[in-house]
């Protein structure tokens, strides 16, 4: 066979003709079908071959040839560089060797095995994606982002974002969420009590490495964020299941046994219920009696459509220094930006600080910079009123979708947020039900991944939609409904 025949352009595959030409001619040298010093097709052949122009190949070869990929000899053509190629080999030799490591035998945690929700990646080829916490293009603000991104990227702005920050975070930023997020939930900080992480789950690992280890009880909401347990489950501790209902979680002598608590008050992750006010002061008096540290996770706090004035954070609340609160703007922009906040005692925040540098020194400093323009130019506050209304819309359907199609075979309940929790019938097993409605282009969540107690819990399910439109909402609960008569 021609080495020629190697080059095929796929006509599905993303990004620029000269792009994927690069892209193919590289992964045939480091797989080692163009051995070092092989010519390769003049401009001009290749380009008739892939039916391309031929300057597109020009372009491509010279950039290869500037990576180090290709060598261009004059009158002669491009040849493949050897030094790339023999390094390519030897690695290619080294990982084929009868004496491999097996690196499953090194590995001390294997994290792959940890319970989780799985979200297949062809979600949104789905109609109907009763998934939690996915981004909805048409939500979002493409136009002001562009503005923001603009001005991110003139000469003065790169040369203030570009540089090694070591561990400091954007200054404006902080300031933004200093001044205009924090107020909005009662809470008044200064720039050395405020962290910037890459999202909540980043907080959680700082502060399990900083306040946890084996001798450590941390009290878990029953049910609860599945993710919370495993990342705090990494310092080893002792986990203290604690009950909740429609207030959250419920005041026990079980709170007096646990040195760190992480609560979800304004939404409970996943019932949504909200804490009242009382069982917060409650809360919040055991924890300065008993010494325990609360970890507040505020999530989802724009989305509250029954009470026109939200409930103080317990941080907010906190006369005893002993709330850590976490904040994301991940949920209220895009998931893929992975950013979010850390609030705590100015002595705390500094050694989560020298921890975050040891991990990643800090966030993308260019992206800290558009959204703390983002958040300056007035478009979050926009961005979270369209998405109060339009959830508002959806929410409202959903409730009376689910009443007319599953009220009389399951509980279900939301006191906002974005998702409804449901409580079928107990010979219902949602494991099977999200398998069976899959195959119908329906997607929910089992809920059995958010208890710790054994046997599992297998009779509820979550239902989300901030990702799916208005009209599908009804049919989608409809048919779900159907195919639970079918398991029965």
């Amino acid at each position: 066979m021609s080495r020629h025949s190697l080059f095929h352009l796929d006509p599905k595959a993303k990004g620029s003709l000269q792009s994927q030409i690069r892209e193919l001619l590289v992964q045939a040298i480091l797989d080692g079908h163009l051995p070092g010093d092989s010519a390769l097709p003049s401009c001009r052949t290749l380009a008739k071959q892939l039916g391309v122009g031929r300057n597109t190949v020009v372009i491509a070869y010279q950039t290869l040839v500037d990576e180090g990929f290709l060598l261009s000899k004059e009158r002669s053509g491009h040849y493949v560089n050897t030094e790339i190629s023999n390094t390519s080999l030897a690695k290619r030799k080294q990982t084929t060797s009868s004496e491999e490591v097996q690196w499953l035998d090194n590995i001390k945690i294997t994290a792959s095995e940890l319970p989780h929700i799985y979200k297949p990646k062809n979600w949104r080829e789905s109609p109907y994606p009763f998934i939690y916490g996915q981004f909805d293009p048409s939500l979002f603000p493409i136009a002001d982002w562009r503005e923001c991104v603009r001005e991110s990227v003139a000469i003065s702005a790169i040369h203030e974002w570009a540089g090694d920050r070591f561990d400091r975070d954007d200054q404006q930023l902080t300031h933004q969420i200093r001044t205009r997020l924090l107020p909005r939930r009662g809470i008044w900080a200064n720039d050395g009590e405020i962290l910037i992480t890459s999202g909540t789950q980043q907080a959680l690992y700082i502060i399990s490495q900083l306040l946890i280890d084996q001798t450590t009880v941390v009290g878990m909401e029953e049910p609860g964020y599945y993710d919370a347990r495993n990342v705090l489950g990494l310092a080893k501790p002792q986990f203290e299941p604690l009950a909740v209902n429609k207030g959250g979680i419920k005041i026990t002598p079980k709170l007096c046994q646990c040195d760190l608590i992480y609560s979800t008050p304004s939404h409970h992750f996943p019932t949504t219920a909200t804490m009242p006010l009382s069982r917060r002061r409650q809360l919040l008096k055991y924890a300065n009696e008993y010494g325990f540290t609360i970890i507040e996770d505020d999530y989802e706090t724009e989305n509250n459509f029954f009470s026109a004035k939200p409930l103080p954070t317990l941080k907010s609340l906190d006369k005893y220094n002993r709330v850590l609160y976490m904040g994301s703007l991940s949920k209220t922009l895009a998931p893929g930006l992975r950013l979010g906040y850390l609030v705590g005692p100015s002595e705390f925040i500094q050694e989560a600080r020298a921890l975050r540098r040891l991990m990643m020194r800090h966030m993308p400093a260019n992206n800290q910079q558009i959204i703390a323009l983002f958040i300056k130019l007035g478009h979050y506050d926009s961005l979270i009123h369209r998405m109060h209304n339009e959830f508002k819309t959806r929410w409202e359907i959903m409730n009376t979708a689910l009443a007319n199609h599953l009220g009389k075979c399951a509980d279900y309940y939301s006191s906002g947020g974005t998702s409804f929790w449901v409580k079928g019938p107990s010979w219902l097993d949602t494991e099977k039900l999200q398998r069976k409605a899959a195959q119908h282009g329906i997607l929910i969540e089992s809920g059995s991944v958010f208890f710790m107690q054994k046997p599992k819990i297998c009779n509820y399910f979550r239902l989300g939609f901030s990702s799916i439109a208005q009209s599908k909402i009804e049919p989608g609960i409809k048919q779900l409904a159907e195919i639970i008569k079918d398991i029965h």
